[in-house]
């Protein structure tokens, strides 16, 4: 199995960003990791398209966006248009993932799922104890 290595933006500093998206285009990192939360599926925000399209416009190497944001589907395109290469949606944020992952496919960006073991394990329990 080959490890891949993914920074997250939302660790570079926000003042000297070009900077900080130079240093990981000239290490060994792979892709850029950009974790979009819209303060209602989780309860932070950190950023959107604007940042994300100045984050495409330095960086050398894909970006690998996880939206962590109810309604994921709504944006897809808008994602893929502003330069994510990967998508990872939570599986509990889409209704239907089947279709997500179909959408992401015909977008002809990278499809990912991400689980929240908490939910994983109240799905479990809630299977088992009938």
């Amino acid at each position: 199995m080959s490890v891949l290595i993914a920074p997250s933006v939302l660790s570079a500093d926000f003042g000297n960003l070009e900077r900080d998206i130079k240093m990981i285009n000239d290490s060994k990192a792979d892709w850029f990791h950009v974790d979009v939360m819209d303060g209602v599926f989780v309860p932070n925000i950190s950023f959107g398209f604007p940042v994300l399209k100045a984050v495409k416009k330095h960086a050398r190497k894909p970006l690998d966006v996880h939206l962590m944001i109810v309604n994921p589907d709504q944006y897809l395109a808008a994602f893929a248009d502003a330069g994510a290469s990967i998508i990872s949606v939570h599986y509990e944020a889409c209704t239907h993932l089947h279709r997500t992952i179909q959408k992401m496919r015909q977008l002809g960006i990278l499809a990912g799922v991400a689980i929240n073991p908490y939910s994983c394990e109240c799905i479990v329990r809630s299977y088992f104890s009938d």
